[in-house]
């Protein structure tokens, strides 16, 4: 990964600006739309807070808060705009319903994995487009945080083929839940992260999204259910960000800007590495325990991102920007598939 390269660097190179010229002292508070704590928490935000104070000898303070302490767990885009907080943390997935050209970003169904996807997003051009989107609603986009693949599902039924998902009733959000109910009959409903244990364990619902593999682990979802489904085809990778009013970046000094963003970069490098390796761990612990592992049959995960994929493309239909922005992305994807043979993979 060049990125990797890139922002070592950046960061060498940054640490010999003088340290008079880090003389403002900066606070955001950053709330995030998931519970203090939780994987993505400690893994992006956190993380991110730490790397901006090393980076910007203690500049700039980032102050992460838990989802409903400042702004409501799916309103942090709205908490910036309207300058309840100076900057939020929160995924582009909660902004499909408003704009889908957001689910290019956020992950969807027959997409990118973390492999290719951190590559386009870095070296061939995601970021910026990213960028160019956020700009439009007066925003500053910082990367902070790419995913690993999730757990398709946690559920009280067993699903083997798309036969098994009519009438499902399944916890999700985004792409993935116009997906389930336009293609395959399946009922989405999206509820809070908080709830989402007690609505599975009392079959509130059949079958339940999340997180990677770590990320649920802690949240026990595979006691509350006798299944788990792989692999994460809903959502082959994920992205967060941390947005900020442009006249809130632009009030920034020069010298701090590149240090900034230096550590946005380092944190999502650091945090996909955490992941791919906590997330070995948690699905040992899964083979391990009362759950039984389900491993979809490779016709049926094809079927899956086909779907996917029509979707986003129908979506893109409505868009002259949203097709520009995904043909991009098709035609990179289609690349990785046709050039990384070469690559050594430790698995299936």
């Amino acid at each position: 990964m060049n990125f990797t390269l890139k922002t070592l660097a950046a960061a060498g190179a940054l640490a010999l600006i003088g340290s008079a010229s880090l003389a403002q002292d900066v606070t955001w508070r950053v709330p995030t739309s998931v519970p203090e704590g939780s994987p993505f928490y400690v893994n992006f935000l956190e993380r991110f807070a730490d790397n901006v104070t090393l980076m910007t000898d203690g500049a700039v303070e980032v102050q992460p808060f838990g989802a409903g302490i400042l702004v409501p767990a799916l309103q942090v885009y709205d908490g910036v705009k309207d300058g309840i907080v100076e900057a939020g943390h929160s995924t582009p997935s909660y902004l499909v319903n408003q704009n889908p050209v957001n689910a290019i970003f956020a992950g969807f169904p027959g997409g990118m994995g973390p492999e290719a996807y951190v590559t386009w997003i870095y070296e061939a051009g995601g970021q910026e487009k990213l960028s160019e989107l956020r700009a439009q609603e007066g925003l500053k986009s910082l990367i902070v945080g790419i995913g690993s693949s999730e757990i398709m599902a946690h559920s009280n039924k067993e699903i083997r083929s798309t036969e098994d998902l009519k009438g499902l009733k399944y916890r999700t959000s985004g792409p993935w839940a116009e997906v389930m109910r336009d293609y395959f009959g399946a009922v989405p409903t999206v509820v809070p992260p908080g709830e989402i244990y007690t609505l599975l364990e009392r079959r509130g619902v059949d079958a339940i999204e999340w997180a990677p593999p770590s990320a649920n682990l802690p949240e026990g979802f595979h006691e509350a259910a006798p299944y788990i489904i792989t692999p994460g085809i809903h959502q082959p990778t994920f992205l967060w960000e941390v947005v900020l009013k442009q006249e809130t970046w632009d009030a920034l000094d020069e010298a701090l800007k590149p240090k900034i963003e230096a550590a946005a970069e380092l944190t999502t490098l650091q945090a996909l590495l955490n992941f791919y390796d906590k997330d070995m761990k948690a699905m040992e612990t899964f083979a391990g325990s009362k759950a039984e592992v389900i491993e979809l049959d490779q016709s049926v995960q094809d079927e899956l991102s086909a779907a996917g994929v029509d979707w986003i493309k129908k979506k893109a239909a409505e868009d002259a920007g949203m097709a520009a922005i995904l043909d991009e992305y098709l035609a990179y994807k289609d690349r990785w598939a046709a050039q990384s043979g070469y690559l050594i993979r430790n698995g299936h």
